[in-house]
């Protein structure tokens, strides 16, 4: 069977080893040049739009080889399902700091347990935004290496330094929950089984600067009781302006009879909203129920209403009887 090669690139954008939390995938390491004061674990830059920052990359090479990267500039995102922080690949449109940003070498070779540094600049347009733009210098090895089987994966590995940009200007920092669904796991048979529900929401970034929320989920059933109350820990650290986020949260032991609401609050610094969607729980068996009653129901009120409006017999009236003409009785004439 011909094998079929997939291309597929990692970036790893965090690490363990020295400098401090330099991004490193155990075979090459990208990270800031040392400031004067310490080494810097990410890129931190300020400027105002017009304006031209210079700065260096290092590129780190661990193996007993030289390695060969493409090196250049790419804007970061969150990912839809987690929120998990992730870089656009050369391929793909750039619109902030992969636009701006231009290392002084697109292609770099490192000597085996060897190091270079790259100079690069960063030019802010005079249009930019203002608030947080987030990308990363990125590494690539562009040789792909194959895997086994029949099915085998080629797999293109890469490595990248966070860049975190703030252009100068107003920050606004908002934040908006948005589509909240609650979907409902019943059993068959109330009591017998567990009940579960699953709430869905997106979490947005409706500002201009980087968030660190926080979700608070609340439910509440007929007459105001509170049946769960929960801060939620599978939040993303790190919400990028404009980015939306479709995030899920089971609820283990949900009513399976009940009436009321899920409400969704998020927090970030200065900034605060809510959503909430409205839910119906039911157990199969009783909806199977109430369903078959509901058709018998409308069945029987269509009959009904049928047969009161089904005409009855009409009845023909008689005819009147047509009276016969009075006739007056001539008197027998006295014969002279």
């Amino acid at each position: 069977m011909r094998k079929l090669y997939a291309l597929l690139m990692t970036l790893f954008l965090t690490g363990l080893t020295a400098p401090a939390h330099a991004a490193d995938n155990g075979s090459w390491s990208v990270y800031p040049v040392s400031s004067e004061i310490a080494a810097r674990p990410y890129f931190y830059l300020s400027a105002d739009p017009g304006a031209t920052i210079a700065d260096k990359v290092v590129v780190a090479n661990k193996t007993g080889g030289p390695l060969t990267f493409r090196l250049y500039a790419a804007d970061a995102y969150n990912t839809p399902r987690d929120g998990g922080f992730a870089v656009r690949t050369a391929q793909e449109r750039q619109r902030g700091v992969g636009a701006w940003a231009r290392p002084a070498k697109s292609r770099v070779t490192v000597p085996a347990h060897g190091r270079v540094t790259v100079p690069f600049t960063l030019s802010v347009p005079e249009g930019a935004e203002p608030g947080d733009h987030a990308g990363a210098l990125v590494a690539l090895d562009e040789r792909i290496e194959k895997g086994s089987g029949s099915l085998a994966l080629g797999v293109r590995r890469a490595v990248a330094a966070r860049v975190y940009l703030r252009v100068g200007g107003p920050a606004v920092p908002a934040i908006a929950v948005e589509n909240v669904r609650l979907v409902h796991h019943q059993p068959l048979v109330p009591g017998v089984g567990d009940s579960t529900a699953t709430v869905s929401y997106t979490l947005h970034n409706t500002g201009n600067v980087t968030l660190d929320p926080e979700v608070e989920l609340r439910a509440k059933g007929l007459f105001g009781r509170t049946l769960l109350a929960r801060d939620l820990t599978r939040v993303p650290s790190e919400l990028l302006p404009g980015q939306r986020v479709r995030l899920t949260e089971p609820w283990r032991g949900a009513p399976q009879l009940d009436w009321g609401k899920v409400e969704l609050t998020a927090s970030a610094k200065d900034t605060r909203e809510s959503a909430s969607a409205s839910f119906l729980a039911l157990p199969w068996l009783a909806a199977l129920v109430l369903a078959a009653v509901a058709a018998v129901g409308t069945a029987w009120v269509l009959r009904a209403r049928r047969g009161r409006a089904r005409p009855s017999a009409r009845v023909r009236p008689s005819r009147r009887a047509v009276p016969t003409p009075f006739r007056p009785r001539s008197s027998p004439s006295a014969r002279p």
